[in-house]
C-alpha cells in the first residue's frame, strides 16, 4: 500500500455534510488513547491503535473507488466511525469486560477452548466487545441518532465472524432522520476486506514492537509474515500481496494467509454483490514476489 493516504472519504463526508464530518474528526481525536489501551493486554500483538484504523481507512477508500459517488453522508460517516472503533474491544478494561461478557452469546466456545484466558477470549470476541463499548459510551462521541448508533455498532461488528447476508443484523437499506439509507453489508464488507488486507510491514512498526524478543511460536510466525509482505496493492480485480523473502516456512505460511483471505473475499462479495447495488470488484488474492516487479 502506498504510504500516502488518500483520505477521499474524508474529503467526501466534509463537502456532503461539515457538521457530521466535525462530529466524526472530533470522535477520532478521543479515540487515539482508546485504541492504544490493547498494548495493555497485547503487548506483542499487530498494531491496533489509530494508525491500523487509517490503513483500513485507506483500503476501503481503494476498494471503494469510483463507487464514492454513491455513498451519502450518512454512510460515509457511519463507515468511517465504524473503522475507528472496530478495534476498541481489544482494550477494554476489566470492569467492562465483566459486564459486556454477561451480554456476549459464547455458544460453545468454552466446551472448546476450556482452558481460554481472558486475553484469548477478548481477543476471538473483540468484534462483539467493540460493539458494546460504542454502545455503552457513545454519548462521549455525540454519536447523532440511534440509528447512526446501531449502523456503527454493526458495521464494527462486521469486520469479522458475523454473517453479512443476514436481512435482520445486516439490512440492505436503513433509513435515518435525514432521508438517506445506510446499506449494512456493504459498509461491513468493506470494512472486513480492509481489515483483512492490513498484513504489510508497515503496520508492525519498530517504534511500537521489539521483534528480537519475541518467545511465543504464534507471535513469531504472524510477524515473520508481516515482515515478509512489503505492500498490499489493490488493483481492480484484486488484491495482490508483495513479497520479499526466500524462506520456504514463511511463503507457506503467507500462503494459508492468502487461503484464508480468498475466503474472506468470496464472503464479501457474496453479501454485497448478491444483496445490494454496489459491487466488489477485488476476486482473487495474489502472492508475487516484488523483487520480480521491474
Amino acid at each position: 500500500m502506498s504510504d500516502n493516504y488518500d483520505y477521499a472519504m474524508e474529503r467526501r463526508l466534509r463537502e456532503l455534510s461539515p457538521e457530521l464530518h466535525k462530529l466524526f474528526t472530533e470522535s477520532v481525536f478521543g479515540l487515539q488513547h482508546i485504541l492504544s489501551n490493547y498494548l495493555l493486554i497485547f503487548p506483542t500483538f499487530t498494531d491496533h491503535t489509530e494508525l491500523h484504523s487509517l490503513n483500513v481507512i485507506d483500503f476501503c477508500n481503494r476498494i471503494i473507488g469510483d463507487q464514492l459517488e454513491k455513498l451519502n453522508a450518512d454512510e460515509i460517516y457511519s463507515l468511517l466511525m465504524g473503522c475507528y472503533f472496530h478495534d476498541t474491544g481489544m482494550g477494554i478494561r476489566e470492569k467492562d469486560y465483566e459486564e459486556f461478557s454477561k451480554q456476549i452469546d459464547f455458544g460453545d466456545y468454552f466446551e472448546k477452548h476450556s482452558d481460554a484466558s481472558v486475553p484469548d477470549i477478548i481477543r476471538d470476541f473483540h468484534n462483539e466487545f467493540s460493539g458494546l463499548f460504542l454502545r455503552k459510551y457513545s454519548a462521549l462521541f455525540e454519536v447523532p441518532s440511534e440509528k447512526h448508533l446501531d449502523a456503527i455498532i454493526q458495521i464494527s461488528r462486521g469486520h469479522r465472524k458475523t454473517d453479512l447476508t443476514d436481512e435482520k443484523e445486516y439490512p440492505i437499506a436503513m433509513t435515518v432522520d435525514s432521508g438517506n439509507t445506510i446499506c449494512f453489508p456493504y459498509l461491513a464488507g468493506l470494512i472486513r476486506l480492509a481489515d483483512e488486507i492490513d498484513v504489510a510491514a508497515g503496520r508492525n512498526l519498530s517504534f511500537l514492537y521489539d521483534t528480537e524478543t519475541l518467545t511465543n511460536e504464534k507471535d513469531i510466525i504472524e510477524f515473520g509474515k508481516h515482515e515478509a509482505i512489503k505492500e498490499v496493492v489493490v488493483l481492480e480485480d484484486r488484491f495482490v500481496l508483495m513479497i520479499d523473502t526466500d524462506d520456504e516456512f514463511v511463503i507457506n505460511n503467507i500462503r494459508k494467509m492468502a487461503r484464508k483471505m480468498q475466503k474472506t473475499v468470496d464472503e464479501c462479495n457474496l453479501a454485497v454483490t448478491g444483496r445490494t447495488p454496489y459491487t466488489i470488484t477485488q476476486k482473487t488474492i495474489e502472492i508475487r514476489r516484488a523483487r520480480d516487479i521491474k
